[in-house]
């Protein structure tokens, strides 16, 4: 367990804290709760993808809907669906931006077309994305029963907090919890409607009826995800604690060398006052060789 790891009582607790109410002005607790609002959207943001993420999800499968409805091409709708998606990403290149969320929809379409184009049904175009969130459910709710909810390891990195909150706050391995619960049970419902409909719906009733559920669940689960994290206490940036861990080194090593190099300083004077009375001739009127006087 590394200094990081370790339990304590409050990481962030005042010394004076049980001596009485908070002096602080009255707007300063409610300033840094919107503070730590701000950071929970922003986090949210990066790790989900944001509302342009949301877009690249949906359009290359309401595209691949769309086509099918309309001719009932399986390799025209598919092509458009991958075309869609690569044009996605290489947008995303172009302009330097975050490219995971655009590539993970690549790789998803792909596999897609791959599994319809494989066995000839169109209905297998949406089969990897439903096995993906099948296990994703799944995913989420083990992970929480073995006490490391999967929404804490993806969100922990992005808080600068890394998996502090397992020993160190447990008010946000609490919040991850019941986050990662919200996730895997609205993803398990989600599975339950689509895997019947796989059987026994068309492809156009799958196609229109997955689209519809892409982003409504993932909505609930992110809004409950921020209400359960805005309500927990704030993350410890372990990164700025290994920052001041590794600055308080280097001053120490700072103030070590200086002591040594004033101790040689010292030592060095001593040596040069020292030399000159132990290499002196003795006097001349002292008695030598401690001979006898003659009488």
């Amino acid at each position: 367990m590394t200094s990081y790891d370790r339990p304590t009582t409050d990481a962030h607790a005042d010394p004076d804290s049980s001596a009485g109410p908070s002096s602080a002005p009255p707007g300063q607790d409610a300033e840094g709760a919107a503070d730590g609002r701000q950071v929970t959207e922003a986090a949210l943001f990066e790790a989900f993808g944001g509302v342009r993420g949301m877009v690249e999800t949906v359009v290359p499968g309401l595209l691949f809907v769309t086509i099918f409805t309309i001719n009932k091409d399986l390799h025209v709708s598919a092509i458009a669906a991958l075309a869609v998606s690569l044009v996605l990403a290489a947008v995303r290149l172009v302009r330097k931006d975050t490219v995971k969320h655009a590539f993970s929809g690549v790789f998803g379409v792909a596999f897609g077309v791959v599994f319809a184009m494989m066995t000839g049904n169109a209905k297998d175009f949406y089969l990897p994305g439903m096995l993906y969130t099948l296990g994703l459910a799944t995913a989420y709710i083990v992970t929480t029963l073995a006490g490391v909810p999967l929404i804490g390891l993806m969100l922990g990195p992005v808080f600068k907090e890394n998996l502090s909150w397992r020993t160190r706050n447990p008010g946000r391995k609490t919040a991850y919890a019941k986050a990662s619960w919200a996730w895997g049970l609205i993803l398990l419902a989600k599975c339950a409607i689509l895997f019947p409909l796989y059987w026994w719906a068309d492809t156009t009733q799958l196609g229109w009826i997955l689209i519809a559920l892409k982003i409504p669940p993932f909505l609930l689960a992110v809004y409950l995800t921020w209400i359960f994290l805005a309500k927990a206490p704030p993350p410890i940036d372990v990164f700025a604690e290994m920052e001041a861990k590794e600055k308080a080194e280097e001053e120490a090593e700072e103030r070590r060398r200086i002591e040594r190099e004033t101790l040689d300083r010292v030592a060095d004077g001593l040596g040069r006052d020292l030399v000159p009375e132990i290499t002196a001739e003795p006097p001349a009127d002292r008695p030598q060789g401690g001979g006898r006087h003659r009488r």
